[in-house]
Parts: structure tokens; sequence; C-alpha cells
């Protein structure tokens, strides 16, 4: 993902005219982007996805699968990949549709150059900080993977916020060996501190952290966050 990172940016245009395909890929190109041309939903399909900022500049009335069709299969399988849409006539609730299913902008043919190139790049910097998020998630799934089950147990406790002799009575362990555990799941996590930690714990599971209530005994305060 780093190397992908550092590769320059991509934009695909997907547009049965001939003519504009090569006009936006002039106009594209000479602005610095590498540029890949599709004439079909399905050619694009059968792309290898892009692990470098890109974005799709994409026409509405495509003739095998529309792109309002292609934008919802893209919006599950390359989440961070913008899509631009170019039509050839203003259609107002294709427009709505389409900015309400996430696309990045809308342009009616023939479009401003230089609005057209602005939404561009916008829509690469979006990418970039995607693409981002996702290596940062992959590299904690990576140190999170390292831990031993009970390391995993410990961290769970701790990030929902036990003290060590909480954690310890429940898991029926010293307290020096709690904290001998939560020594090792920093160290592996490459957490700084306890608030680090948990905001670790939220990135790789969303919505799924508890915070035990200060009144709760070690056993009613048990969490099944961040187990498996």
């Amino acid at each position: 993902m780093e190397n992908a990172l550092n590769r320059g940016p991509v934009v695909f245009i997907v547009d049965d005219d001939v003519s504009v395909r090569e006009s936006l890929a002039g106009l594209i190109g000479f602005a610095g982007f590498d540029v890949e041309l599709f004439t079909s939903a399905q050619d694009f399909l059968r792309h290898p996805h892009a692990l470098r900022p890109n974005c799709l500049v994409l026409d509405v009335g495509l003739p095998d699968l529309c792109g309002l069709d292609l934008q919802k299969l893209i919006a599950a399988d390359r989440p961070d990949m913008p899509i631009i849409f170019l039509t050839g006539r203003h259609d107002i609730p294709t427009t709505v549709g389409a900015m309400k299913a996430g696309a990045a902008d809308f342009f009616t043919k023939p479009c401003d150059d230089e609005a057209l190139l602005q939404a561009i790049r916008e829509a690469i910097g979006r990418s970039s900080a995607a693409l981002s998020a996702g290596a940062e998630v992959s590299a904690l799934q990576g140190r999170y993977a390292s831990l031993t089950p009970r390391e995993r147990q410990v961290m769970a406790l701790v990030v929902s916020g036990l003290l060590s002799k909480q954690v310890s009575s429940e898991l029926g362990i010293s307290e020096v060996t709690v904290k001998l555990h939560r020594g090792q799941v920093m160290r592996k996590m490459h957490a700084r501190s306890i608030a680090t930690l948990v905001n670790m714990a939220w990135r790789l599971h969303p919505g799924r952290l508890q915070a035990a209530p200060a009144s709760a005994s070690p056993q009613a305060s048990r969490q099944d966050c961040l187990q498996h």
C-alpha cells in the first residue's frame, strides 16, 4: 500500500463516444494525471483495482450498463474511487440520484475545462485520504493479529475502562500478570497511552467498543469488544 500511495494519481474515463474520450484524455493528461480510457462499464469492471490515488470520470448514458448502475457496484467494491459524472443532457433527477449516492460532482457536456479539472483534483485528494486511512487500519489489524488471546482479553477490558485490579478479578489472574500483559499490548500495538489504545480499538471495530460503568462490579462489567 505504501508503494501504491507513492505512485502518481490516475484518472479513469468511461465514455462510449471516442471524441469525448480523446478530448478528455488530452485535457486531463496535460494537467499531469495518468489517464486510462474505457468504452464501456464492463470493460472498466474487468480492470484491476487501482491501489493509488484515483477517480472515475463516468458518462451516465453508457450502452451496456448505465453510469448510475456502475456507481452502485463501485460504491461497494471500490470505496476509495470518487466518481465525477458527465451527461449529454440536463437531467435533474439523475443528478440528484447520483449526488445522493455519493458522486463527487456532476457536469453536463460540454463542461468547463477548469471546473472539471478542479473537481478531479478534489476527488484525487479524497481518494488519497481514503487509501491512507485504509493503509493505517491494515497496519493496526496486523498489530492486533500479533497479540496472544490473553493479550486481546486484557486489551478489551482495559479499553472498556477497567482498572488493573478489576481486570485481574475478571480474568482470574494476578494484578502483576495483568500489568505485564498490558505492557505487551502497548508495545505490540505501538500505543503511547491508554487513550491512544482506545482510539485504536475504535478504529479496529467501530461501534463495538463499550465503556464500563463507573459503578459496575468486575463481573457485571464484562465486555466482548475486540473479541472474535
